[in-house]
């Protein structure tokens, strides 16, 4: 995607370096490549933007891979055949910043998206090197389209989802189009005024620089301080008593 003259004067003047960074996009359309995807254009902007700032990008469109259902690190070993999830759950842990990007059908998140993150669920008991849940120190965003109402409340859910399993959210870390309600145009058909909406192109642009600052700024402190949120001590603890709800 081309980004607008204002976003190119954003990356061009940045004093910050971001190259260190990784980010993964999973697209979850419902819709298997080369079947254009409205979610993609949206995504695009986004991924251009850190990019072009030295972030390393991928993008997986979630249909394209053999994804079992269930929530184990690897359904394989849970009966079933194949399981493409491990290979994206890899990529996942290796990236400092993870964007769900889905449609909305029936003013929900894709069923791929609930898909992704029931799969995401299932890593969430992992820890890491500090005895934290193996998230933390990640940022997560949402981009979301459509052309019915609903870009809120499945941001809602899914940025709750994140941050439950342990996901930084930064300050407007969500963005989306929607069209006109019904069976109109979406993002990128031709007339729809998608890629040109100065609301959408906003939010996504903030959304984008806030999730990449947010980043950068753990990676330099290192995540989050390992300091009362390690699994592992809570349950070593040999003082097993309980807070007083009458004590003042």
């Amino acid at each position: 995607m081309k980004l607008s003259n204002y976003q190119s004067k954003l990356n061009k003047e940045n004093k910050t370096d971001f190259s260190g960074l990784k980010a993964v996009f999973i697209n979850c359309t419902l819709k298997k490549s080369p079947e254009k995807s409205h979610t993609s254009g949206l995504i695009s902007m986004s991924a251009e933007i850190m990019e072009e700032n030295g972030i390393h990008v991928d993008i997986i469109r979630a249909v394209d891979h053999k994804i079992a259902f269930g929530v184990y690190p690897d359904m394989k070993e849970h009966g079933w055949a194949h399981d493409d999830w491990p290979a994206i759950q890899k990529k996942v842990m290796e990236a400092n910043i993870l964007v769900i990007g889905t449609p909305i059908w029936l003013g929900e998140k894709s069923s791929v998206a609930t898909q992704v993150i029931e799969r995401l669920y299932g890593f969430s008991g992992e820890t890491n090197e500090q005895g934290q849940y193996a998230y933390y120190g990640r940022v997560g965003g949402c981009l979301v389209t459509g052309n019915e109402d609903g870009i809120k409340h499945v941001a809602m859910s899914t940025l709750y989802g994140l941050q439950h399993l342990g996901y930084v959210i930064p300050p407007q870390a969500d963005a989306g189009w929607i069209g006109e309600a019904g069976p109109g145009a979406s993002y990128m058909d031709k007339g729809s005024g998608g890629p040109e909406n100065d609301f959408t192109n906003k939010n996504t642009t903030f959304m984008t620089w806030n999730l990449m600052h947010m980043a950068k700024m753990l990676q330099d402190q290192n995540g989050i301080p390992a300091y009362g949120n390690q699994a592992k001590a809570w349950e070593a603890r040999t003082d097993k008593d309980h807070p007083n709800p009458e004590y003042r």
